[in-house]
């Protein structure tokens, strides 16, 4: 129940942060231009690997921000 009322309240934090993922997303990117040809290849697959979050963490913040909306459409509280 308590990671429950916690993810109540993260649908807006998980939006913001898939967003902040994105731009880390294109600095590692950015970042994986300036770096030497040897380390260049690990630099790239970071940023490719950060930019699976933005869409995890988006749609966690939407199930959130629907299960809330659904509990306050049938008068659910959590305690």
């Amino acid at each position: 129940m308590a990671v429950e009322r916690l993810l109540h309240r993260l649908g807006p934090t998980l939006h913001g942060t898939s967003l902040g993922a994105v731009a880390l997303c294109v600095a590692l990117w950015i970042r994986a231009k300036t770096v030497t040809q040897e380390e260049r290849g690990n630099a790239a697959r970071r940023a490719l690997f950060v930019g699976l979050w933005p869409g995890l963490l988006w749609l966690m913040g939407d199930a959130a921000e629907r299960r809330r909306h659904r509990d306050r459409r049938l008068g659910r509280r959590l305690r």
